[in-house]
């Protein structure tokens, strides 16, 4: 079982999680199949606030450091819309932020949430599988993210929702035609979308999985509008400096 860079604090917790969403909805994708993705939170916050995030111990969801989480905040597993009678639902007993996140640099944006309780484990509440390797991934990968965030008729799902988005390497995301290095995408982040545009992230999916072969390879953290061809969807990456074993 992996272990996030938990020892950051002296705690030995088994992963990592960023607020003021810049683009996180599902765009471009289709309905989930209903709990197909079990490991998924819905992360609510006052306001209308959204982010989205996963199981990956019966009392740890991993989501983004730029997520603005309360004492208000829920975290809501087992549902593909919030009338299942399958949900559970938590309130965090402690949040975790990388500590060297960067809000404007976008730089390690990860973060443990706590649960209060431990979650039920069951067919709609799972555990998400994390790399047993931590290379970076190849230009061209296929992966999948999901959330409930907003969709084309610009809000939020009222069920999950995913898209197939295609990896895109760091020099075209970083040259002038797409961020232009603002900010830059590092090492520990990863580009994907589709070069046509249409398929992507939105507002309200931050925090929520890059699914690549099964496996969760990154988190939703940043982009630039949503759905647009110069503008791909950035992930942080799950790396070693991150997880260990």
């Amino acid at each position: 079982m992996v272990h996030l860079m938990g020892l950051w604090f002296t705690v030995a917790i088994f992963l990592l999680s960023i607020p003021g969403d810049h683009c996180a909805q599902i765009i471009g994708g289709k309905v989930s199949v209903p709990h197909s993705r079990p490991f998924m939170a819905k992360i609510k916050g006052s306001k209308g606030r959204l982010c989205g995030g996963t199981l990956i111990k019966p009392n740890w969801v991993l989501t983004a450091a730029h997520c603005i989480i309360t004492n208000k905040t829920e975290v809501i597993l087992g549902i593909h819309s919030e009338n299942d009678t399958t949900k559970q639902v938590f309130k965090v007993n402690k949040k975790i932020s990388h500590p060297d996140f960067d809000r404007v640099k976008k730089q390690n944006d990860i973060r443990l949430l706590q649960l209060k309780e431990k979650a039920k484990l069951n067919k709609n509440v799972a555990i998400v599988k994390l790399p047993k390797k931590y290379g970076d991934l190849k230009a061209g990968t296929q992966c999948l993210v999901a959330g409930w965030g907003i969709t084309e008729s610009r809000r939020p799902s009222d069920v999950l929702r995913e898209v197939d988005v295609t990896v895109i390497a760091r020099n075209i995301c970083n040259d002038r035609k797409h961020y232009n290095s603002k900010p830059l995408v590092t090492m520990n982040m990863v580009c994907a979308g589709d070069k046509s545009g249409g398929k992507d992230a939105c507002t309200g999916d931050s925090g929520g999985p890059l699914i690549c072969n099964g496996v969760q390879r990154g988190i939703v953290s940043f982009g630039r509008g949503c759905g647009k061809s110069q503008y791909p969807g950035v992930y942080t990456l799950l790396t070693k400096e991150y997880l260990i074993g």
